[in-house]
Parts: C-alpha cells; sequence; structure tokens
C-alpha cells in the first residue's frame, strides 16, 4: 500500500470522527467533507468512488423510496391514529409501552432493513412522547437500538446479514436456527435492561389514559388509493418472482412510491415539490459520503492492513479469534456504519479462511455453493453480530442511528452524542458479552 495514502485515510476518519464526538458541526458536512478531501487528494479517484457508491445502490434506492412514501403519508394523520392506538394498548404504562415498542419493532426489523424500519415507525414517537408527557429523545434512542439488533433475526433484517449470507451459502432456515437466535438474545438485552436505562419512563403511568381521544384520519381516499397501489404492486411482485422475471425488489418499491407521489398529488393532499423537499437528504449524503471514506481506507490498504494484523493474532485458535474479530469489529462499529464495514470485511476474512485451511480455494469463488465447517462460520458470525451490535454504540455506528438523530432535532428535540452514548455504550457491552456466550455454549461448548 502507499504509505501517504493510508496516513491521509486515516488522519481523514479521526478528523471525522473528532468532529463526531465533539459535535463542532454536523456530522453529514463532516463526513462529505471527508470524502472530498480523499478524491481531492487522489487517495480515490471519483469513477473509484462512484464504484464504491454503488456497492450500496439498492440500499440507498430503498432509503430513498421509503422516505418518499413516509413524507406522502404524514400529512394523513395515520401516524398519530396508531400512536394513539398503541398507548391505549398500553393502559398509558410506561413500560407496557416501552415493551410493545421493542415488540413492534422487533417485528418490524426482522422483515424490513432496520433503516427502513427507523424511516417507518419513527413518526409514531412524537405522539406517543406527547401523550405519555415524556422526552422524545429516549424513544427514538430504543427504537434504533432494537431495530439495529432485530436486524439479526432474518436475512432480510439488515442488507450487512444478507451480503454475509450470501457470501457463505448460508440459507434461511440455517441462518435462522444459527444467527436468528443470537439476535433474540440481543434483543432480549435490551428488554432487560429497560427498568434500568429507561427507568424514568418504565415508572411513567397516565391515570385517565382512557379519556384520550382517536385522531381523525384526513383523506381517506388517498389512504385507500395507497393501500390499493401497495396490493397491486405486492400481486405483480409475486407473479414476476414466479415467472422468474429479474427484477430488484428496489424497483418495486421506487415504483410504489411514485405513484403514491402521483395520488397524492392527484387527491390535491401534496405538491410534488413539497414532497421531495421535506426528504432528508442528508441522510442520503452520509450514507454515500461515509461508503467512500471507506472506499478510501480500503484502498489505501488499511482495511487489509487491520485484517492481517487481528489475524496474525489469533492465528488459528478459534476461540481466541472469535473475542477478537467480535469485539473489534464492535469498536470500529461504533464510527464506521456496518454495510460498508462489511463490504470491506467480507473478501479479506474469506481470504484468511482459506489461507489458514478452514475452506478450500473454491471458497473464493463468487458461485460458491459448498459448506464451511462449524470452525469458519463462527469467524462470519463473530464479525456479523460485532459490526451490528457495535453500531449500538454511538449515534453514528449505523444509517438508522443518523436517521433517528436527524428525526429528533426536526423534531426540536435533540439527541446528543453524549446523549446517545448513555443508551449506547451500557447496551452494545453487554451485548456483545451476551452473544460470546451465545457463540461458545451453542457452537463451542
Amino acid at each position: 500500500m502507499e504509505n501517504w495514502q493510508a496516513v491521509v485515510s486515516v488522519l481523514t476518519l479521526v478528523a471525522i470522527v473528532v468532529v463526531f464526538t465533539t459535535e463542532w458541526f454536523d456530522i453529514t458536512i463532516a463526513t462529505f467533507l471527508g470524502a472530498l478531501f480523499l478524491i481531492f487528494t487522489n487517495v480515490i479517484s471519483l469513477r473509484e468512488a462512484i464504484d464504491y457508491i454503488a456497492r450500496s445502490d439498492d440500499t440507498l434506492a430503498l432509503l430513498f423510496g421509503f422516505m418518499v412514501l413516509v413524507r406522502a403519508w404524514e400529512q394523513t394523520g395515520i401516524f398519530e391514529y396508531f400512536a394513539t392506538k398503541i398507548f391505549l394498548f398500553a393502559k398509558g404504562e410506561g413500560k407496557r409501552l416501552l415493551l410493545t415498542i421493542v415488540g413492534i419493532t422487533s417485528l418490524t426489523s426482522a422483515f424490513l432493513p432496520n433503516a427502513i424500519a427507523v424511516i417507518i415507525l419513527a413518526p409514531l414517537m412524537p405522539e406517543l412522547a406527547r401523550q405519555l408527557m415524556v422526552n422524545l429523545a429516549p424513544l427514538l434512542v430504543l427504537l434504533v437500538l432494537v431495530a439495529n439488533s432485530a436486524g439479526l433475526l432474518t436475512i432480510f433484517g439488515d442488507r450487512a446479514t444478507f451480503i454475509v449470507a450470501d457470501g457463505i451459502n448460508l440459507n434461511f432456515t440455517d441462518y435462522l436456527w444459527q444467527v436468528g437466535l443470537g439476535g433474540l438474545f440481543a434483543v432480549g438485552t435490551i428488554t432487560v435492561m429497560l427498568p434500568f436505562l429507561w427507568k424514568k419512563i418504565w415508572k411513567t403511568k397516565i391515570e385517565d389514559f382512557d379519556r384520550q381521544r382517536l385522531p381523525q384520519i384526513h383523506a381517506r381516499n388517498f389512504l385507500n388509493s395507497s393501500g390499493l397501489i401497495i396490493l397491486g404492486i405486492g400481486i405483480f411482485f409475486i407473479f414476476t418472482q414466479l415467472l422468474n422475471y429479474d427484477v430488484s425488489p428496489t424497483i418495486y418499491v421506487l415504483f410504489t412510491a411514485a405513484l403514491v407521489v402521483l395520488s397524492s398529488h392527484q387527491n390535491r393532499m401534496n405538491l410534488v415539490n413539497s414532497i421531495f423537499q421535506d426528504i432528508d437528504w442528508s441522510i442520503l449524503i452520509f450514507f454515500v459520503s461515509i461508503f467512500v471514506v471507506v472506499g478510501g481506507l480500503e484502498k489505501a490498504g488499511v482495511v487489509n492492513g487491520l485484517s492481517r494484523i487481528i489475524a496474525a493474532i489469533f492465528g488459528t485458535n478459534i476461540i481466541f479469534g472469535l473475542l477478537i474479530l467480535l469485539f473489534c469489529c464492535g469498536i470500529i462499529s461504533t464510527v464506521i456504519p456496518s454495510l460498508p464495514l462489511v463490504v470491506a470485511m467480507l473478501p479479506l476474512l474469506k481470504e484468511y479462511i482459506v489461507s489458514v485451511g478452514l475452506a478450500n480455494s473454491s471458497f473464493l469463488l463468487s458461485n460458491f455453493q459448498g459448506q464451511l465447517s462449524v470452525e469458519a462460520l463462527l469467524l462470519f458470525y463473530a464479525m456479523l453480530f460485532g459490526v451490528t451490535l457495535g453500531g449500538n454504540g454511538t449515534a453514528v455506528g449505523g444509517i438508522s442511528n443518523v436517521i433517528a438523530v436527524n428525526y429528533s432535532e426536526r423534531q426540536g428535540s435533540r439527541i446528543s452524542f453524549k446523549n446517545f452514548l448513555h443508551y449506547g455504550i451500557p447496551v452494545m457491552l453487554l451485548q456483545l458479552v451476551a452473544i460470546v456466550l451465545y457463540l461458545l455454549v451453542r457452537f463451542i461448548i
């Protein structure tokens, strides 16, 4: 690797992290400037930067599509309606509400990417906070931590889980039994910590909760047409899958969003410009920029060098390697979201697995269809758990974290970096310890 490129890329990441922690200015501006600086200094070319961004094009398109959908529905009052339903179901008790949020978020994140789950569920939180008369920020932090953790429950819960499962030829059933069960432990860890970290909300109780009336839903014609659009696109998607018509699910989401915007315009709900104007573009810019920053680190050989150092430390000792990989990935993920980190780490871990004899050279092929040994699988599981749960540590550890932080600020309830640490670090550390015990008991002892 070129030494000067490695130094520049590392210093750029350090500068971005300093801005994150000190909150000197907005994190999106920091990552954007960092990405531009790496291109300007020729650590990574513009073409290479675009290639790295292209690795996440499906995720970017999904984020954009669901942002459009949520923005189009916000004016109907449907989020306030369902928030009130949840509040009444919880009978005005903080502990029941927290447990309900954990349940709903876990179910949503099990079948949708965690960032999408946060985009959909975040609009419920302001009304819940208002009715329970508590601060909004802790509810949004809980939403993020559960969404990230529950993303491990199925292959579909996070783009990173899908990439790893696909890379090691792990089918849906095996994933559920081997990784998804660990995801349950991660969600369970948060549930156990609710009475302690969310103590004030846990003890809150509204005595006259039953006086709360359901808000009126506006523009029912628009909502009905939206439902028909989703149903129609869903049926069309199933039909094309049966015909083996190869179109990314992301296209269907974007197609749905476009038709819902058209329906909104026709029903005089929102002007098209107002919908696109209110989308949180800073999230998309942050996501693109962080991919370029990680791309710079990868091209300069920093990621490769770090992986070789870790591999040299644990050699062929699987248990030691599991611990090192889990906690190192966890620490790194507090400042780098899981998706770009997994994209960078997966091929390097594959090469290490082959080099120590845990798999043959066919494992490096893109069409690998074989089965890995338990020892090899454990290292990939450690990486996946580390990069996913490590993101719970800080406000910038995941795309869903940044989405919630930005949303909270737009609602007038700022989540500071320090405030997120208050919840994130204890949860992250306890989750990593729980996962170590799970992996040891489940696969080794």
